[in-house]
């Protein structure tokens, strides 16, 4: 079979090698004419990830018997209309698909069906002050349809929010925003399967963060098992299937993002997607589940195991891992540590940069501007610990005048 991929970039590079790995010709859709996912695949075009009708024509093209992506939001609503325009395999309705990658959608869902959030306000251009009288500063303002902590802001100020409103504007395709209230807050991820709208939760992991003055929300890495786990599992438990039934999810990947504070669990956005932490590489061997062959045959439209999902049990999982999004720079690279020097390793399973040498790496507004990533796995925290400082302690990205652009200090944040 022929299978289309949405996405060429890092977080696609082990869907279309398992997807090759398991038979199928592959043809990667990436406007980014170096995307490192063409090299690998078998066909590419230029078609951009959110651009229905460009990927209509690709797929058409190339006579494409499914269409999947993982690890980004957004294209996860163009798979579903490619597929249902084209009549292939839809394991997401275009409504679902729509409602996930939408927050305007997503939000006002939430509040019918009292799914625990934010206050939130979807903002106009011409919004007054007094929309926001009843409002607690600071803001928090999002693109209604973006990824990767594009156009996210915290701010204190009204003046503030319409200074960067056409800002925010530029990473979206709408002409409104969504402004809530900053939450104070530890995050948490949830990520699972559903199958015929039942949910096996795989992982509930701690996303670890850090603000970069009025950008935040930028995450620096993924721990499991959350600190969180025990005290919230059932809550966790109740709400993600509530979102499940009430967002129609039926079959696949979810990804949900919960904050919990001083007022408990709130949900701040969902996903119908492999997570960008790289679960798709980590999960075989921390759960057992190898989602990204579920997900290549989910679009594909074949049968799949379900013993390993109907085996395995959250919360007798005993490991502990550490997938690691670092930073590094700003500064202009001489040279890279080499990843078989790092794949020597006790406990690491992957390691992956996103520049080269030559390249500059830019100051950090959001996760586009990460260096790079490792997972790491161990039997106990303290392992774990010793693990992740064992990879920082040989991890180099050297400028030209010598110095180490890595932050270790933001991932070793556990």
């Amino acid at each position: 079979m022929r299978l289309l991929i949405l996405g060429g970039g890092s977080g696609q590079l082990s869907l279309i090698r398992k997807a090759k790995e398991l038979g199928h010709e592959v043809v990667v859709s990436d406007y980014y004419q170096d995307a490192p996912g063409k090299k690998i695949a078998d066909f590419s075009s230029e078609s951009s990830t959110f651009d229905l009708e460009a990927n209509l024509k690709t797929a058409e093209k190339y006579k494409v018997d499914g269409i999947l992506t993982a690890g980004t939001d957004q294209p996860v609503y163009t798979a579903a209309r490619v597929a249902k325009r084209l009549d292939l395999t839809q394991y997401l309705s275009t409504g679902t698909a729509e409602a996930v990658t939408n927050k305007k959608v997503m939000k006002n869902k939430f509040s019918r069906t009292a799914i625990p959030t934010v206050k939130y306000k979807i903002l106009a251009a011409d919004f007054s002050d007094q929309e926001l009288e009843d409002f607690e500063r600071p803001f928090v303002i999002k693109p209604l349809d973006s990824q990767g902590q594009r156009g996210v802001f915290k701010l204190e100020t009204t003046a503030q929010i319409r200074e960067k409103f056409n800002e925010v504007l530029s990473y979206s395709r709408e002409d409104e925003i969504l402004l809530e209230e900053y939450y104070k807050s530890d995050e948490i991820t949830v990520s699972g399967w559903v199958v015929d709208g039942k949910t096996t939760i795989l992982t509930v992991t701690d996303r670890l963060r850090f603000e970069a003055g009025i950008h935040i929300g930028i995450c620096s890495s993924h721990l499991f098992p959350s600190k969180h786990l025990k005290k919230y599992y059932f809550e966790i438990k109740n709400i993600t299937e509530k979102i499940v039934a009430e967002f129609g999810i039926k079959n696949g990947p979810i990804y949900f993002q919960f904050l919990i504070g001083e007022e408990g669990l709130k949900v701040n956005e969902i996903a119908c997607r492999i997570g960008g932490a790289y679960e798709g590489d980590f999960m075989p061997a921390l759960t057992g589940v190898d989602i990204l062959k579920m997900m290549v045959r989910l679009a594909a439209g074949e049968p799949f195991e379900e013993k390993a999902l109907q085996d395995y049990s959250l919360q007798a999982n005993q490991k502990y891992l550490s997938s690691q999004l670092f930073f590094a720079g700003p500064g202009r690279i001489d040279l890279i540590t080499e990843s078989s020097e790092l794949q020597k390793l006790p406990g690491l399973l992957k390691v992956g940069f996103n520049y080269r040498p030559g390249e500059r790496i830019p100051d950090i507004e959001n996760a586009t501007a990460r260096a790079g990533y490792f997972i790491v796995l161990a039997d106990n925290k303290e392992e774990l610990q010793q693990r992740v400082a064992a990879v920082y302690d040989k991890l180099k990205i050297i400028d030209q005048k010598g110095k180490n652009l890595v932050y270790r200090e933001i991932g070793e944040n556990f």
